[in-house]
């Protein structure tokens, strides 16, 4: 897989489809961060972290993370995820260009030096970075 970021937003875009209540995906540290960002902003319920159970001749088990997507009047909250920063095309924003998400009714998720951020945070630290993804 070469890019896992655009794996998991499928996921969640392919559970809401069919009105899943959870999803579950590998762990990593960048998605676990990426989807306490969602879980801050009120975009999905719960996230938590499923150790597998230690099998006999198995020797690498790894860890899960467990998605409890959030719906409205039986909608999904999230209406559209966007993947912006591919593995072909990195996309930056500096401090003063951060992108505006549906005039702020939306969030993008910001890399930069302090970490993981939504764009309202980065603005508020005057940071820029690498722009992930969008969601509203």
């Amino acid at each position: 897989m070469t890019d896992p970021i655009a794996d998991m937003l499928t996921r969640i875009r392919n559970a809401q489809a069919v009105n899943k209540k959870t999803v579950a995906l590998p762990m990593s540290k960048l998605k676990y961060n990426i989807a306490k960002i969602l879980e801050r902003g009120g975009w999905i319920e719960k996230v938590e972290v499923i150790k597998p159970a230690a099998k006999k001749n198995s020797s690498a088990a790894f860890n899960e993370m467990k998605i409890e997507l959030k719906y409205k009047n039986g909608r999904p909250a999230i209406s559209c995820l966007k993947k912006i920063s591919t593995p072909g095309r990195r996309v930056y924003a500096g401090k003063t260009e951060l992108p505006k998400v549906l005039n702020n009714m939306g969030i993008a998720i910001i890399s930069t030096s302090n970490g993981l951020m939504t764009n309202q945070e980065a603005k508020r630290q005057g940071l820029g970075g690498e722009v992930i993804c969008e969601i509203y």
